[in-house]
């Protein structure tokens, strides 16, 4: 098999130890092999990265190991080449398990190029989405809390989550301190009710008349202070990932290039000028692209250019975008037999963040995607369906984000207007089946 890379290095990465197999040209034309095992302490990285470097190699592979293999790739990212590959794609061959023969292994795949790396993004966007990541697991953690107030208020005959849709808004968060500072009277304790709320108080007194002990008045206060340091957690995160999405610019342009259009959010508009000519996508301007597509919000929007980044020229199509983000549906048969269509194990940060904004986008009244939702809830299911208006989303916004356009509703009525001539056809015969006339006329359009 044809040799593509002559210096080549794989290496076994462990939590204590990383064990490095080099691949060089022999004297004599065969392959010469040096293995050798080093410490994780960013000492002993350096004296590996820089024995690496006086054996001239070029390529370092690695699997991707939890997270222990960042700390090698930070290191060594800059000098290398580095692949980090899926284990499930380096399946060793039975019997030959031991470090050294897994590292062997690696460098001789990589050397005849039969490895795939996975994207690995630049590190501004890493540094991106270690901020959105984190945010999300605050937020998350928000609402577990949220959860231990309400089976506190349950343990406590308080029924305020039965009336009041947010136990932690202004107006139940004015009667649980009040609570907590011991005022018992239900009618009192009503009137604490704000807005709207305030038409609910006679609710609000029967659901707000129970058994308060001392034991739930400090698991109550417990989880306010709680919530409320998770609050400031959440708004500090908030306002460093609008700082660092505001630091990246793009990259430099000849002094000679035209001026790109924009419009007047800043969102520059393709214009059919060849992609060298255009200036870079910036990440603020991808944040408004995707914050314009329905069920998707600032947040979410931030979260998904930190996990995809504006660059979709690194996906050769919207489909293999889908297929990367696990949302395609999987494809396995054999002998004519189709087996298993589940859609596999990707990055959960992105799936989860498109599904969020799936079920939210399905409830947009008169909307394209509640439309192709219900053309199919029907027939596949619901789980289903929200996996496909997903799908849909990182379609539309591969497009959006390539052509650098905004996003234009095509209304409920976009399935039917395609079809409109089978639709028509198709009623107009159950009607005549039970026994009536049917004759159609198009509706006059008013001057």
């Amino acid at each position: 098999m044809e040799i593509l890379y002559t210096h080549v290095a794989g290496l076994d990465v462990h939590k204590k130890t990383v064990v490095a197999c080099c691949r060089t040209p022999g004297p004599t034309g065969q392959p010469r092999k040096e293995t050798r095992t080093f410490s994780t302490m960013t000492a002993d990285l350096l004296a590996l990265s820089a024995w690496l470097t006086s054996l001239e190699i070029t390529h370092v592979v690695m699997e991707s190991t939890g997270e222990f293999w960042k700390p090698l790739y930070n290191l060594l990212e800059a000098s290398f080449v580095v692949l980090v590959v899926n284990a499930q794609h380096v399946k060793q061959v039975p019997g030959r398990k031991t470090d050294v023969k897994d590292a062997d292994w690696l460098a001789e795949l990589l050397a005849h190029g039969l490895l795939r790396g996975s994207f690995i993004p630049p590190l501004p966007q890493r540094d991106l989405r270690d901020l959105t990541r984190q945010r999300t697991n605050l937020v998350r953690e928000r609402a577990t809390v949220v959860n231990r107030l309400h089976k506190v208020l349950e343990w406590a005959n308080l029924k305020l989550a039965s009336v009041a849709t947010n136990i932690v808004g202004v107006s139940a968060r004015a009667m649980l301190e009040a609570i907590v500072e011991g005022h018992g009277d239900a009618a009192a304790l009503a009137e604490l009710a704000q807005g709207r709320m305030r038409s609910k108080r006679t609710a609000l007194e029967q659901a707000l008349t129970g058994r308060v002990r001392d034991h739930h008045r400090f698991l109550i206060a417990k989880h306010l202070i709680h919530i409320d340091f998770l609050d400031e957690q959440i708004a500090e995160f908030d306002a460093q990932i609008l700082e660092h999405i505001a630091a990246q610019t793009p990259a430099p342009v000849p002094p000679d290039a035209p001026a790109p259009l924009t419009d007047a959010a800043g969102v520059v508009i393709s214009d059919g000028r060849a992609a060298s000519e255009i200036v870079p996508l910036t990440w603020e301007e991808a944040v408004i692209i995707w914050d314009e597509v329905p069920g998707i919000g600032r947040r979410v929007a931030e979260q998904l250019v930190a996990e995809i980044g504006t660059d979709m020229s690194r996906f050769p199509s919207a489909a293999h975008l889908a297929s990367w983000a696990r949302l395609a549906p999987g494809n396995n048969q054999s002998a004519g037999k189709h087996f298993s269509g589940k859609t596999g194990r990707g990055n959960q940060w992105l799936r989860s963040a498109l599904i969020q904004a799936a079920h939210a986008a399905v409830k947009v009244k008169e909307s394209y995607l509640a439309a192709f939702y219900h053309r199919l809830v029907g027939r596949r299911g619901k789980k289903r369906a929200i996996v496909a208006v997903a799908h849909k989303l990182l379609t539309i916004a591969y497009t959006l984000l390539q052509k650098r356009e905004r996003y234009q509703e095509p209304g409920a009525t976009y399935w039917d207007e395609r079809r409109k001539e089978e639709l028509v056809h198709r009623m107009r015969n159950r009607i005549e089946r039970l026994g009536y006339t049917v004759q159609v006329e198009p509706v006059a359009v008013a001057a």
